[in-house]
């Protein structure tokens, strides 16, 4: 077959299927990432039929999926409310990075991996999925709690800290020399702390150079923004999700709205694209033998986040109900776990076996957090009335 047809066909029934499977999620009421996932791996390397068309791009639309994951995630915050949430919860932040980080760093290092295996899965067990905290705040109702602003503030700290990871972890995986290493990671911060600085003080004029009343100009506008500053942030070796975050936060007020209103569907097609990519490039055979381990790390982990979000709530004095509703909140991984295992995977410098631990942590984690959101909310419900619910939180 025409190898242009061939690609064409995939693609169509991929983006087809991707529909099907997140209508099937938003019915059982789950994230659809561990679908995607699931129908990545069933077509992929060692699936059921793998999808030889699928190679030629799957990689670039995966590349702008984590592109305008990052860029719609930053456009969330300002400057300032990300400063002010940096300064409220640095303490229950670092809190947070000891108690989660740790766990995924020492099963790399038991099972042989490495210190570079360390670095990425310590990353792969740390970060909450901002994508699935959200939807399950939202769906849940919980977006007027006072436990929420908790919940986003040590999900913003995760994302500053994502932005001094992701450039020091791009060194490591690149394999240069120490003092090279510390060049790299030296422009890197420099880079980030320079476009911060920028963005606290200029943010306003960014927003006007990408604003238009016209709702094409707007579009390409500001996706022609977000793909340039992600490429010129990975040239200076700063990681290209990072800068498209930065570019995000740069952007406000009514800006910001109208970017994430039409930019929402492309984010939403692209990223679906990025994960089935992921499981394309796995080997389904590859993750029963690690299953065991990633399950013993979920339920690590998911223990350590409701510890994360029951003190840091406990901190600024939310009852306990709100306490561990923001433990819950916090326990689902996601998008960015598979961005980093992606990054170190591409990189070569680890093997397979940590795709598919990063693979099997993240759909059992993305099943578990909004299971036990939800049941946590039902625990609430039972064990104390209605009326001392609301007046507790």
């Amino acid at each position: 077959m025409n190898p242009l047809a061939l690609s064409l066909i995939e693609l169509g029934a991929v983006v087809f299927s991707l529909g099907l499977l997140a209508r099937l999620a938003g019915k059982i009421g789950m994230s659809p990432i561990p679908l995607y996932l699931l129908g990545g791996l069933a077509f992929g390397t060692g699936g059921i039929v793998e999808l030889e068309g699928m190679a030629d791009f799957s990689h670039l639309f995966g590349e702008i999926g984590v592109i305008l994951l990052l860029f719609m995630l930053g456009l969330e915050y300002t400057a300032s409310e990300l400063f002010t949430g940096l300064r409220r919860s640095w303490q229950a932040g670092l809190l947070d990075l000891i108690l989660n980080f740790l766990p995924g760093a020492a099963l790399a290092l038991f099972l042989g991996w490495g210190i570079v295996g360390a670095m990425v899965m310590g990353g792969v067990t740390y970060i909450s999925s901002s994508g699935i905290a959200a939807k399950v705040i939202n769906d849940l109702g919980w977006l007027g709690n006072r436990e929420t602003r908790v919940v986003i503030s040590l999900l913003v700290f995760e994302d500053l800290t994502m932005a001094v990871y992701l450039p020091v972890l791009t060194t490591i995986l690149a394999g240069v020399s120490f003092l090279g290493g510390l060049t790299t990671v030296g422009i890197a911060l420099a880079v980030v702390s320079l476009v911060l600085l920028v963005v606290l003080r200029h943010g306003h004029h960014v927003s006007k150079a990408v604003h238009s009343e016209n709702s094409e100009v707007f579009l390409l506008n500001v996706l022609g923004a977000a793909l340039l500053v992600a490429g010129v942030a990975s040239a200076m070796q700063v990681s290209a999700a990072v800068g498209a975050f930065l570019l995000g936060i740069a952007i406000s007020g009514v800006t910001s709205h109208n970017a994430t209103r039409i930019l929402a569907p492309l984010r939403d097609l692209f990223a679906a694209i990025f994960f089935v990519a992921f499981g394309l490039n796995t080997d389904p055979a590859s993750i029963p033998p690690v299953l065991g381990w990633a399950l013993v790390l979920a339920f690590i982990t998911a223990a350590t986040k409701m510890v994360t979000g029951f003190w840091a709530a406990k901190r600024v004095g939310i009852a306990r109900p709100g306490r561990l509703r923001a433990g819950a909140a916090l326990i689902a991984r996601g998008e960015f776990s598979i961005v980093i295992s992606g990054l170190a995977v591409a990189s070569g410098a680890v093997n397979q076996e940590l795709a598919a631990m990063a693979t099997a942590y993240v759909l059992v984690m993305a099943v578990v957090g909004p299971l036990a959101a939800r049941y946590v909310e039902q625990v609430v419900e039972i064990v104390l009335p209605p009326e001392d619910v609301v007046a507790k939180v």
